[in-house]
């Protein structure tokens, strides 16, 4: 899942397309690098940056939307938003995914993306609401207050959510699940999440994790947005083994490279090639 963000400032400066021309440009290259799924998003995550209302973010959204339905007829086209009029209003273009990064916020979103026969993307904030960065987060239940309350709550969440969707109408094949690093968690939390996708995998959903040059790498490497690629990388071959199964990236082509190696290794996907040492070096690749 590429990203491509319509906003003047989005927290890494790679991905700030506040023109169509230049957006649409990262497009092509995104689908030529292998991306198969395309997220576009018209306002920032956090709580830094400017107000956007509903007006603001659709003009900046639609004709990315627009523009990229016509270009790639087949591309399946996300959309990241909070908000069910936005949403309502992009699926006049087609939308296949509705990107509910805040994690229902508005009860409406999900009737809305059924209604639009748009698949959704569950999310987990820890309760908190649209562009609001975490302070001072703690996680307790009735188990008590230790590591894996974070994975209590986000699979309890998760499998709500996922059942809420069905139940409005999205259909089960079509609702992905997302543990939402960073999101409402600190970088203990986000690293014990990744440490446990196949957990959030055994709710039985597609599992998509947005990894990219996220704030819990660069906090376990001391690096800022900008060099945060290789962290990024070892963290989406971890949550691929695991079961992960859609990454939301910035840096595409390497992220295709790596997510397909592990499925090579896994046995999930035959090598390009196989000759080596092979008599003839012409041996079935099967």
């Amino acid at each position: 899942m590429a990203i491509i963000n319509r906003t003047p400032d989005s927290f890494w400066g790679g991905n700030r397309h506040t023109e169509l021309d230049s957006a649409l440009e990262a497009l092509r290259e995104a689908v030529e690098a292998g991306a198969d799924i395309v997220d576009v998003g018209g306002v920032r995550a956090g709580q830094e940056g400017e107000v956007v209302d509903a007006d603001e973010e659709l003009r900046r959204v639609m004709p990315f939307l627009e523009a990229a339905r016509g270009e790639f007829p087949d591309l399946a086209l996300s959309l990241d938003t909070w908000r069910s009029e936005v949403a309502q209003e992009a699926g006049a273009i087609g939308l296949d995914l509705v990107n509910d990064t805040w994690a229902g916020h508005d009860p409406e979103l999900v009737r809305v993306a059924a209604e639009i026969g748009a698949g959704v993307v569950v999310s987990h904030t820890g309760g908190l609401p649209p562009r609001t960065d975490p302070v001072a987060v703690r996680y307790a239940d009735e188990q008590g207050d230790d590591a894996l309350a974070v994975v209590r709550d986000v699979l309890r969440v998760l499998a709500a959510g996922a059942a809420a969707a069905v139940e409005a109408g999205v259909p089960a094949e079509r609702v992905l699940v997302d543990p939402t690093l960073d999101f409402g968690k600190t970088t203990r939390h986000s690293l014990t999440l990744l440490r446990h996708t196949g957990d959030v995998a055994d709710l039985g959903f597609p599992v998509l994790q947005a990894l990219s040059r996220k704030d819990f790498v660069g906090e376990s490497l001391g690096l800022e947005p900008d060099d945060r690629l290789e962290g990024t990388l070892a963290a989406t071959a971890v949550a691929a083994w695991l079961g992960a199964t859609v990454f939301r990236a910035h840096d595409v082509r390497a992220t295709r490279r790596v997510v397909d190696m592990v499925a090579t290794i896994r046995g999930d996907r035959s090598p390009v090639l196989s000759v080596r040492g092979e008599p003839n070096g012409d041996a079935p690749t099967g």
